[in-house]
């Protein structure tokens, strides 16, 4: 359809997609520009940014909208946790969920609120609604439930965990949003909607390496990628119901990169991170019992944690060993905001760009692009440049979610400090590479620290003590704070999210660079063809070490997690 002089809804307007899709959309000459998200500060502060850069247009062109589109309209400013906590809120969150759909449920919606208030005509949906419903974590309150049964606590407390597990069950709460929504739309007169989905893993299948500190495949991930494949089968049942607005869907498969490459501070939850003052000799014993939240809590060293990221927008705040990981060939790999955008606006105005999964399940999907291969480069040498300006090592910042991705990552880099190549890795034994990785962290306070501040943990080479700060990632808090100590638990535990400092760790990490080593020089040199990737070249010949390489070659490798397709 035409979009000139039509009035445009952008959900999730703030965010790396959204925006990329509202300057897309400027050109088209839309009537207006409806630009949503979940916190005022964020609608308004886009609305200003886009007035400043499109300053020729009116002033009320674009329009700010925030709140949260899953829940009544009077709840759409609240922390859903807050709204859980209270027993009132929680039953009409229950009630509005779990029941028939009335007059009085949809007329209440934050969304039909929205979409009488601004009758859209086009409405682009870049929400990552599965994320935002699969996030709830369901299993976590399981466990709480299973928790309060075993302690035989009161009736009413019971009743209270149960309620909370209602209202977080994903497929009523995806229904739900799919039912109001259509009905909203119906009434306003929209005309097209189109989806910006997700496939939950990146475009990698249930051999994917990262989890969320539960069993591989990871279910929290899988909760995810089940809520995307039933939100796209509503969908699709919606774009079949007659006289219902035009629906289409676009799933990219890959990583969405990115908003910004810069240096400053590292924020998570939107508060920069801590940096903890934990002296070396502060090990905790580990024996008996494991404690995973700390009675008493170390103190700040009044520092939070600074060094060079890539912004990716919702998908988050990544260091470059992260980002070069997850976007090395063979894992996630990723697709740039503006390929998506391009696709949204040529299948508004009825172009066919086969992406559109609504249309075609089996072949839609958004594939890691060229373009996005040929800048990953450029972002990758502009993290460097930043790290060599600052006189600092990007490494893991443990926003991502894997914990053993960075616990990887600081390993691989502590040998790349402390060694600078390949070779001289492979010059020392286990035992003195074991004793000089430990000598560096016990001077350098400041990457111990650092490390310890974003829940990695340091296991001593005695594998009996432990550096750790007041959170750690692994193992996970599941309902129980005080875990079992022996051997097995110390190995799974140091395998899955803690640096391990062990002569045995150390000769694994030269078995891997023995590897990679023979792995390249297998290749002949008069081989020229695309067949092979990993070449001596591409290791720049073993004279430097890049940890997002390694740890991706591990990830491909080791973890068995390679993509199949492209």
């Amino acid at each position: 359809m035409d979009i000139q002089n039509k009035t445009v809804l952008v959900l999730g307007g703030w965010g790396l997609v959204g925006n990329a899709v509202i300057r897309k959309l400027v050109p088209e000459n839309p009537k207006r520009i409806i630009v949503t998200s979940l916190k005022k500060e964020e609608a308004e502060e886009e609305v200003v940014r886009l007035q400043t850069e499109f300053s020729k247009l009116p002033k009320d062109y674009f329009i700010p909208w925030w709140g949260n589109i899953f829940v009544r309209h009077q709840f759409k400013d609240k922390n859903r946790f807050d709204l859980l906590d209270d027993s009132e809120s929680r039953q009409i969150l229950m009630k509005d969920t779990m029941e028939e759909l009335t007059p009085d449920i949809l007329h209440n919606s934050s969304i039909y609120k929205m979409l009488m208030e601004f009758k859209p005509e086009i409405i682009i949906d870049s929400i990552n609604s599965a994320t935002g419903i699969a996030y709830q974590d369901l299993y976590s309150t399981y466990h709480k439930i299973k928790k309060t049964i075993e302690k035989k606590s009161s009736r009413e407390e019971l009743s209270v965990e149960t309620e909370k597990l209602l209202c977080t069950l994903y497929i009523p709460q995806l229904i739900r949003h799919v039912q109001i929504l259509y009905n909203s739309m119906s009434e306003a007169g929209t005309k097209i909607y189109i989806k910006i989905g997700t496939s939950g893993t990146g475009g990698m299948g249930l051999n994917i390496p990262y989890t969320h500190s539960e069993e591989r495949p990871s279910r929290v991930l899988l909760s995810k990628s089940s809520v995307a494949g039933a939100h796209t089968l509503l969908l699709f049942l919606m774009g079949r119901t007659p006289e219902g607005p035009i629906t289409k869907e676009i799933k990219p498969t890959a990583a969405i990169a990115w908003k910004r490459i810069e240096f400053g501070e590292i924020k998570k939850y939107g508060k920069p991170i801590e940096v903890l003052d934990v002296p070396y000799d502060e090990s905790v014993s580990l024996e008996n019992k494991f404690e995973i939240k700390l009675p008493n809590k170390f103190k700040s060293s009044g520092n939070t944690l600074k060094s060079v990221f890539i912004d990716t927008g919702e998908n988050g705040t990544f260091s470059r060993g992260e980002f070069e990981a997850i976007t090395t060939q063979g894992q996630m790999e990723y697709v740039t905001p503006e390929e998506i955008a391009v696709d949204v606006i040529y299948e508004i105005k009825g172009g066919n760009t086969g992406h559109d999964i609504i249309n075609a399940l089996d072949n839609a999907t958004l594939e890691p692009t060229y373009r996005a291969g040929f800048m990953q480069h450029a972002a990758v040498e502009k993290l460097k440049e930043l790290e060599e300006i600052h006189n600092i090592n990007s490494v893991a910042f443990e926003l991502l979610g894997p914990p053993r991705l960075s616990k990887l990552l600081h390993e691989i880099n502590l040998l790349k400090v402390c060694f600078s190549n390949f070779q001289a890795v492979l010059e020392k034994s286990p035992v003195e590479l074991s004793l000089f990785v430990t000598e560096y962290l016990q001077k350098n306070s400041k990457l111990r620290n650092e490390i310890i501040s974003i829940g990695i943990p340091i296991l001593k080479p005695d594998g009996k003590s432990l550096l750790r700060g007041n959170e750690i990632k692994i193992p996970p808090f599941r309902g129980e704070n005080d875990l079992e100590i022996n051997p097995a638990n110390i190995n799974l535990w140091a395998n899955d999210g803690w640096i391990d400092l062990r002569e045995s760790n150390m000769k694994a990490w030269q078995e891997r660079i023995k590897t990679i080593i023979k792995e390249s020089n297998s290749i002949s040199p008069t081989d020229t063809s695309s067949m092979h990737v990993r070449t001596k070249k591409y290791w720049n010949n073993f004279e430097t070490i890049d940890i997002g390489k390694v740890v991706g070659w591990i990830f491909i490798k080791e973890e068995k997690g390679e993509r199949m397709k492209a």
